[in-house]
């Protein structure tokens, strides 16, 4: 994605009149309800479409209930029109949730807790630089979830976690929704390597693999600093999401 596209996109989503949600009470709502509300297709139903969704948010409020009061930062990879992120805000009172996305023109929601940055999340050199604006320093701990839900392509699915996993507190959560998108569409299969669904069953079993990705050290970091790795399957046939916990 060259300069010119990000910036025009950029431009877009800065004069784009946008939902505010700050301004929106909501009576305790389920993230089911949330996801729903604000068209996230994470919900059991997805209201955009008007057809049913993946149903992650069972998952996810079994996950992340435990940080609920708590004051989190999330960082979500893969926005589309914010609405995962809105509802996110509003489950997390306490939150702070920022945003990478090549396309941020469709974001169409405002929150003072919701920080959005157009990025080409294999530009390393802009995500560099973009951490560094947000105040995190190489390989430091920052974030305590990290949600994986943006091309689903196997060489930006492992690009992110060998990126951003460093980035999580220590407790924290990774999550990549839509796993196995490249055991089931050619087109999200655009390297050769294992597939996520092999390296995952090797991280659980602390076994080393060939890849040209992760080094030897990669897979070092990765066994000594994995806690588990739960995985689930949601309503559509390619409906899968997994849970990285760091130590």
């Amino acid at each position: 994605m060259n300069f010119f596209s990000l910036f025009k996109r950029k431009l877009l989503y800065q004069l784009k009149k946008k939902i505010n949600i700050d301004q929106e009470t909501l009576n305790q709502k389920t993230l089911d309800k949330l996801f729903h509300h604000y068209g996230s297709d994470k919900a059991n139903e997805f209201r955009i479409k008007n057809s049913k969704g993946h149903g992650f948010a069972d998952f996810y409020t079994k996950e992340f209930n435990h940080l609920k009061q708590q004051n989190i930062k999330i960082l979500e990879i893969g926005s589309y029109a914010g609405a995962s992120a809105a509802a996110f805000s509003k489950y997390f009172l306490n939150s702070n949730v920022y945003c990478f996305d090549i396309n941020i023109s469709n974001f169409i929601y405002y929150s003072k807790n919701i920080h959005v940055f157009g990025v080409d999340i294999k530009n390393e050199k802009k995500i560099n630089k973009l951490l560094n604006e947000i105040s995190i320093k190489s390989n430091s701990n920052f974030f305590d979830i990290i949600i994986d839900d943006g091309s689903h392509n196997l060489s930006d699915i492992l690009f992110n976690i060998k990126k951003f996993f460093s980035f999580l507190n220590k407790g924290g959560i990774y999550v990549i929704e839509d796993y196995k998108h490249p055991n089931y569409y050619n087109y999200n299969r655009d390297i050769k390597h294992i597939l996520v669904d092999e390296f995952l069953q090797n991280l659980i079993k602390k076994k080393f693999f060939p890849s040209n990705i992760f080094a030897e050290e990669d897979q070092i970091y990765l066994h000594k600093n994995i806690r588990e790795i739960k995985i689930y399957r949601g309503n559509l046939e390619d409906s899968d999401i997994c849970f990285i916990k760091k130590i």
